[in-house]
């Protein structure tokens, strides 16, 4: 499985750059769509397998900013946020929920690029409990919007602490993912293998709510004190 997801991955990457001689992977240039704890987590994560980086931010001069790219290395930059999409063949959503269609709105064509949405809408009950804050979902909502880009929801059903450690759960952690591009899931997959977690592929991306309220779930259980993660083991198909 793992072996035709990478030449599925490989295809969807052809025409960028190939990494060093010895390289497991093709490179792509990734455009993070915001600076906040996910694009810290992911874009270091991100470059660490090779690719390089861009950040869109509203101010890409700030210090922080800077300082993250300059954490991330592997020549990665900052810029305006249409510009780091532009500049990107992998784009990704990694900004508040509530704010996802007024910046993918502006952030140009988007036309053919993988666009990765790890985004939760969620409203909180008074009794601190998470639920469906939109009738359809987040990456549903990115793909009328962009009807020919690749979206794949993918990456939002932990927190960012285990993208950054992975290891630190204490066991495997499965990755839901959904889209409608079977390339552009393969490529995803390999992001994520190469974070060391374990993707799996759910369908097409009609089913971004139920994956979106997978995380309804998880969080839930972390406010009533019974916290977990999510491994959904493999068996060999009938």
């Amino acid at each position: 499985m793992k072996t035709a997801r990478r030449l599925i991955a490989a295809a969807a990457l052809a025409g960028l750059a190939v990494l060093a001689p010895g390289a497991a992977a093709l490179a792509a240039t990734i455009g993070i769509i915001g600076t906040g704890e996910v694009a810290n987590a992911l874009g270091p994560a991100f470059a660490a397998q090779g690719h390089t980086i861009v950040y869109g931010s509203r101010d890409p001069d700030r210090e922080d900013v800077q300082a993250l790219v300059a954490r991330t290395g592997n020549g990665a930059s900052a810029a305006g946020q249409a510009e780091a999409a532009a500049r990107s063949d992998i784009v990704v959503i990694a900004v508040p929920w509530n704010v996802v269609e007024a910046v993918v709105e502006n952030l140009g064509d988007l036309s053919g690029k993988i666009v990765l949405d790890p985004t939760n809408p969620r409203i909180v009950g008074s009794d601190g409990l998470r639920d469906f804050a939109v009738p359809t979902s987040n990456a549903e909502l990115v793909q009328a919007m962009a009807p020919r880009a690749r979206v794949v929801k993918a990456l939002n059903t932990m927190n960012w602490r285990t993208m950054l450690d992975p290891q630190a759960t204490g066991g495997p952690v499965s990755v839901p993912m959904v889209g409608n591009d079977a390339a552009a899931k393969a490529v995803v997959a390999g992001l994520i293998e190469g974070m060391g977690l374990e993707p799996i592929d759910l369908g097409p991306v009609r089913y971004a709510r139920i994956v979106e309220g997978m995380y309804l779930l998880w969080g839930n259980a972390n406010t009533l004190g019974t916290p977990f993660n999510y491994h959904l083991r493999r068996v060999e198909p009938d």
